[in-house]
């Protein structure tokens, strides 16, 4: 007969690296606590983060700890558990964590599988600086962390193209990118014209040209006293995945109910969706990455700094654009897909050209310099 004074298979173990149930209480206290915090799954190291809460001072110290963790997730969970606290410690915590003075900003990021089913919701923090253009308007800038990634697609992704390879590794310094392409309020109050086609001051401005996207950038780097440009095209795939190597950064495929392209096509195992046949107001479907941009799939192509080239043989790999045209093709690097285009041109990989103004394409800003406070 077993005694009831000793735990089950079923119960709960203690911390350190042994898996955990989920909604199981922690045995040990605080000690089993701090040994779930050296957990390596970044799931059970929030778990014990929330749970820390219970023991007191000693468990508010562990998570004020979190805002200091390697992992940007860790720190992320420990500034949505104390973002609401009053006590002086917490508040100093949170003023050093932001030394930037930057809006942090609770967002949610979906994951979906090959059917475009949601399959986690996670929440993570979004950290922007602010842009006064005048007149109400603003634009809002996510800060881009630096580090390395595999830019291109690998051999097996669905309806990959040869222009997206060789695959290579990519260090990308840090900078900030506008949260949502330039709308047409935006675009206004820099230039004082509006080439729309769907017209909306929300709504991307589009049937813009590479020349006068770059002249937009100029003129508000003169307003604004820092420099703006177009991002690279390392930068824009590398704050595209935001650390994910799928397809798209939301998962394995693309459904209309995330983003805005031809939905009459479909990608992976998902069914048929809307086609729009226009653009639609940015940020509208909710959807961000990990940092916390919007709109990276779809709605409309976004022109970069680089000359285009048919592949990676001989791309820059410290996050700089291509400059040096030494071939006949005058046009520039398109990315993101479309309002009016199949889904897998929507992909994080996917690489296209012009010299053309379309309502199609638009574009989105990014700055390498410190942000106002």
């Amino acid at each position: 007969m077993n005694n009831p004074q000793q735990p089950r298979e079923y119960d709960a173990v203690l911390g350190g690296n042994s898996p955990s149930l989920e909604g199981a209480a922690v045995l040990g206290g605080i000690e089993g606590v701090k040994l779930r915090l050296q957990n390596p799954d970044a799931k059970v190291r929030i778990a014990a983060l929330e749970q820390a809460l219970n023991y007191g001072k000693q468990g508010l110290d562990l998570v004020i700890a979190g805002l200091n963790d390697e992992s940007v997730e860790i720190q992320d969970a420990a500034y949505l558990l104390l973002r609401n606290r009053t006590e002086t410690k917490v508040k100093k915590s949170l003023i050093e964590f932001n030394t930037q003075g930057l809006k942090l900003e609770k967002i949610e990021v979906l994951t979906v599988n090959n059917f475009g089913k949601i399959i986690q919701r996670q929440p993570r923090v979004a950290r922007y600086f602010i842009e006064d253009l005048g007149n109400g308007v603003i634009l809002e800038m996510a800060a881009i962390p630096g580090g390395n990634f595999m830019m291109g697609s690998p051999e097996n992704e669905d309806r990959r193209m040869d222009n997206e390879s060789p695959q290579h590794q990519v260090s990308v310094p840090s900078f900030f990118m506008g949260k949502y392409p330039v709308t047409q309020a935006q675009y206004e109050a820099i230039m004082g014209t509006n080439p729309y086609h769907f017209k909306g001051d929300n709504r991307p401005v589009e049937c813009v040209s590479w020349d006068n996207a770059v002249a937009f950038c100029k003129k508000l780097s003169q307003k604004i006293s820092k420099t703006y440009r177009l991002p690279s095209e390392a930068e824009w795939e590398y704050a595209c995945r935001a650390g994910t190597s799928t397809p798209f950064h939301f998962g394995e495929t693309i459904t209309t109910d995330l983003a805005n392209y031809a939905g009459y096509y479909t990608y992976g195992n998902t069914v048929k969706g809307i086609y729009r046949k226009q653009t639609t107001e940015v940020g509208s479907f909710g959807v961000a990455n990990n940092f916390g941009l919007y709109d990276m799939h779809g709605n409309v192509w976004e022109w970069c700094q680089d000359y285009w080239r048919s592949g990676y043989d001989i791309a820059p790999t410290d996050g700089s654009a291509w400059l040096n045209n030494e071939s006949y093709f005058p046009q520039k690097v398109l990315r993101g897909g479309s309002w009016d285009i199949l889904p897998e041109a929507c992909r994080s990989a996917f690489r296209y050209f012009s010299n053309l103004v379309n309502r199609n394409i638009g574009f989105r800003v990014v700055c390498s310099g410190a942000p106002r406070t």
